[in-house]
């Protein structure tokens, strides 16, 4: 990437933000409300509807959007979606047009495969051409961001790039995958034997990273919705033995049939977090790659690898 090119990023105290501020240069400004621990030209500005950001966008040619809204596991709102329309929606297009008024040439806004849809269970895998779907309040506001930004790019210029990815973990991650991580690295036995037909995408933080960097310098990036994954799916099964290997634990999984899982689903309303254990969803990566020569750096292998050593370390400096 060019040391010249001075960008801004949003969100860069989170996961995927503090991994994109080490492969930029420190002239690289940030906004929000705590320093990055990277060196950094930083902005204490809040993150929201209307705020005047104009000092932030001095001599910056590209913006990446990283900060949103993201899940709240037990949400207290009265009105969610609202609350997410408010950061992923309406901030996000406020940011942008100021960066537009301000000649900034580039946008990129990382929105979430959640716009396609939950799952490709009985279907062929998203991709980026699809038509929206999305099916919580989360993947709306992010849909509805996207539209609005591909529009302000039509009426003033500013190119803009979307990036869907899937899953992203990597060293330091939390959520869903960790918790699954901290289990396989007790060596017990896991029920995860027969669910081994779904296939799942993911990507890795430094694959993601490193298609935002490329989409930062590329001229075919313009306006273009850009869907990201290792380019290795897997199903939970074969997920779970990854793990293991990464760990150095055996992989030790019983056959519990599906319907087993589906049963205890409806017993337990948990529904949706069995069809997300069981079910499939899958990106089409073909249009980036073509698009942009691009190939993904990471193989999961080694994503897995380094995600793991992360966790072990951790363990260790617990006890």
């Amino acid at each position: 990437m060019n040391p010249e090119r001075k960008v801004l990023v949003t969100g860069a105290t989170g996961f995927v933000g503090q991994v994109l501020l080490r492969m930029l240069p420190p002239s690289t400004h940030t906004i929000g409300r705590s320093k990055p621990i990277h060196p950094c030209t930083f902005f204490e500005l809040d993150f929201n509807d209307s705020l005047d950001y104009a000092t932030a966008f001095d001599g910056v040619e590209v913006v990446v959007h990283c900060a949103a809204r993201v899940h709240i596991m037990n949400e207290e709102s009265k009105n969610p979606l609202e609350e997410y329309r408010r950061l992923n929606t309406y901030a996000t297009l406020h940011l942008a047009k100021q960066a537009a008024i301000k000649g900034v040439k580039r946008f990129i806004f990382i929105s979430s495969v959640k716009v396609n849809g939950e799952s490709t269970s009985g279907r062929s895998p998203f991709t980026a051409d699809d038509n929206r779907a999305a099916d919580d309040f989360y993947g709306q506001s992010k849909s509805e961001a996207e539209e609005q930004l591909l529009q302000l790019a039509k009426d003033t210029g500013l190119e803009v790039v979307i990036i869907r990815p899937p899953l992203v973990y990597g060293p330091g991650v939390k959520a869903n995958f960790s918790a699954l991580m901290n289990v396989v690295s007790k060596g017990i036995p896991l029920p995860f034997g027969c669910i081994n037909t779904n296939k799942r995408s993911l990507v890795s933080v430094d694959n993601l990273v490193d298609l935002i960097v490329t989409c930062i310098e590329h001229p075919k990036a313009a306006n273009q919705v850009f869907l990201v994954s290792d380019d290795h799916d897997v199903s939970t099964s074969e997920m779970v033995r990854e793990m293991a290997k990464a760990l150095g634990k055996r992989d030790w999984q019983i056959p519990v049939p599906l319907w087993c899982f589906k049963l205890l689903g409806q017993i337990l309303n948990k529904e949706p977090i069995v069809g997300r254990l069981i079910g499939s969803l899958q990106v089409d990566i073909s249009h980036t790659k073509e698009t942009l020569n691009w190939h993904p750096p990471q193989t999961l292998e080694e994503g897995f690898r380094k995600t793991a050593n992360a966790f072990l370390q951790s363990k260790n400096k617990e006890q």
